[in-house]
């Protein structure tokens, strides 16, 4: 009887292991990134960081059905991070696919910043943690852009770092 429970728990569908887009997962590789972006242009950074040496980005991408544009990051040719960016109007569906793929978010919210005078901004977070690995959606409301990043490690704060 046990044994007939776990064989059936091996076929219900499970969220990705990976926080991945198209293809393209952390820790994966240059050669995989291009076959999934043929039309990706990939160079050298234009700036020094422990976190990454190159970058691939493409203007046509689709996550869940939404059109977007990506950027790939990488060190020593292994997928460090990945950004991807979408109009606002999307967020609804590009959170619904992220949830079929990936689970339920360890946290979502909305912030409102309160700016005296000017009018309060708002801020969507969404955000997804597995060990070192996280994705995190962050919109300002009243923007067009959404954006998506995906790291692993100490990326974000070591991208930009002045070296």
């Amino acid at each position: 009887m046990k044994f007939a429970a776990l064989l059936l728990l091996g076929f219900l569908p499970l969220p990705a292991s990976a926080y991945d887009v198209n293809g393209i997962k952390l820790g994966g590789r240059e050669i995989e990134v291009k076959r999934a972006m043929p039309s990706a242009n990939c160079k050298a950074l234009e700036w020094k960081s422990d976190a990454a040496d190159r970058r691939c980005d493409d203007a046509r991408v689709s996550v869940g059905g939404v059109e977007a544009r990506i950027t790939v990051f990488l060190k020593a040719g292994v997928v460090q991070a990945y950004d991807v960016r979408f109009d606002t109007k999307d967020l609804e569906r590009v959170k619904s696919h992220l949830r079929k793929r990936w689970g339920e978010p360890l946290v979502e919210a909305t912030e409102v910043i309160s700016r005296g005078n000017q009018q309060d901004r708002k801020v969507f977070k969404m955000r997804w943690e597995k060990g070192t690995d996280r994705a995190l959606i962050t919109v300002q409301l009243e923007r067009k852009r959404a954006d998506l990043e995906v790291s692993r490690g100490n990326f974000p704060a070591e991208i930009y770092r002045v070296r």
